[in-house]
């Protein structure tokens, strides 16, 4: 019985890793710190790890789970509240097993079940460059998590089902990446009930909060052909002359992009127009779909919205379209099975995608109701789409105005 307690408990914590004094900046290598900086903007480390105003790496931003919420934790070399005495073996650890260094399990909400792939030599490049942050004393926020999920052993039970350490080959780079620190199916793929990706559907699209992140395989809802280099450009910019500007969640994501080694950027590129080489609007005309003539009498209300609040800068002939903005037919988000993307555009607008570079549009939700910002939304489907119209638009302005979602 002694041996079986012994076992359950081996089972439920692994054992504390020894602490160690925050190892000096000057004792990494320079070129491995910048390339770890490479991954760390690949793997957009500071937009889960930094909360709104606060300093970058320092954790306490709140991640939004069906299961409660998780603060995002400390990564600067704070010996107290950061990594500082995690050596590397612990950190790798953290990544490739999702265990912390003093042996309690991490939740699933840090996406260790990605980085389990990372090859040594880029968890090499990681913590260089995370130890060489400046130290930021800053203590994590309890996480809010419904009963019992506060107790953190029951973890081993998820890993058990769905955890399968690396690491990975990286001889596809953008694959690698992809299905690794980029962890691109962390949004982009649907979720079974206990949280975990569905592997048969990889790529299928899926909500994370309250947008929808859009399949990018076979089943892509894109117009038009996503090709190497148009994705290339979207990724590092945020913005494609031939689909649309990203927005919510992908807009942070290219920010950081923008930073990545270029070939990184490429090699991600690569492997998804591949993956989305099937769809069908990899195949379809590009034409410029407008159905003006029969939509401002559909949707009246919608329409003289639209003159009101957005002609002036959406419209053919418009400054704007003359600079290269792609007409609203070419958008994914209206041709989403649901309105909340577009709905959410609207609502809070969009701030430039990179820096100070690409298009930013104002935001609209102090100036309109729920059910305006339905109108406009149905209006523009059944205007610059052959799609059918959305349904519930009112309620979802309401879960778009409050932050949530389906």
């Amino acid at each position: 019985m002694t041996a079986i307690a012994v076992g359950i408990a081996g089972f439920l914590r692994q054992p504390a890793l020894p602490a160690q004094s925050p190892p000096p900046p000057a004792s990494f290598d320079r070129a491995l710190v910048t390339k770890g900086e490479g991954l760390a903007h690949v793997a957009n480390c500071v937009g889960c790890h930094t909360v709104a105003g606060g300093k970058p790496f320092s954790g306490g931003r709140p991640l939004h789970t069906p299961f409660g919420t998780i603060y995002a934790t400390n990564i600067t070399p704070d010996a107290k509240t950061g990594i500082g005495q995690w050596s590397r073996a612990a950190f790798a650890r953290a990544l490739r097993e999702g265990v912390r260094r003093d042996g309690d399990f991490l939740y699933p909400a840090f996406p260790y079940d990605h980085f389990t792939r990372t090859t040594d030599a880029d968890l090499d490049a990681l913590y260089a460059f995370l130890m060489t942050r400046p130290a930021i004393v800053a203590e994590t926020p309890a996480n809010n998590l419904v009963p019992p999920l506060q107790f953190r052993p029951l973890v081993a039970g998820w890993n058990l089902l769905y955890l399968r350490q690396g690491p990975s080959d990286d001889s596809d780079r953008g694959r690698y990446l992809a299905e690794g620190l980029a962890h691109c199916g962390a949004c982009h793929t649907p979720r079974d009930r206990l949280g975990a990706e569905i592997a048969a559907q990889a790529y299928d699209g899926a909500w994370t909060d309250g947008w929808h992140a859009p399949a990018l395989n076979g089943h892509s809802p894109a117009v038009r052909a996503w090709t190497a280099d148009e994705l290339f450009s979207y990724l590092r910019t945020g913005f494609s002359a031939t689909h649309a500007a990203a927005a919510g969640p992908m807009g942070e994501v290219t920010r950081e992009l923008a930073l990545a080694p270029e070939a990184d950027a490429r090699a991600l590129a690569g492997y998804f127009a591949d993956l989305m080489a099937s769809a069908p609007g990899a195949h379809a005309d590009a034409t410029v779909l407008d159905k003006r003539a029969i939509d401002d009498q559909g949707h009246p209300e919608g329409a003289a919205l639209f003159a009101g609040a957005c002609a002036a800068c959406h419209e053919t002939g418009a400054p704007m379209m003359q600079q290269g903005r792609p007409p609203l037919s070419w958008g994914t988000s209206l041709q989403d099975e649901a309105p909340n993307n577009v709905l959410h555009v609207i609502a809070r607008g969009l701030a430039p995608p990179a820096g100070h570079a690409g298009p930013a549009m104002p935001a609209f939700a102090d100036d309109f109701t729920d059910r305006q910002l339905g109108e406009i939304a149905a209006y523009l489907r059944a205007r610059f789409t052959d799609r059918p119209p959305w349904q519930d638009v009112e309620h979802a302005a309401g879960q778009v105005r409050t932050g949530g979602g389906p």
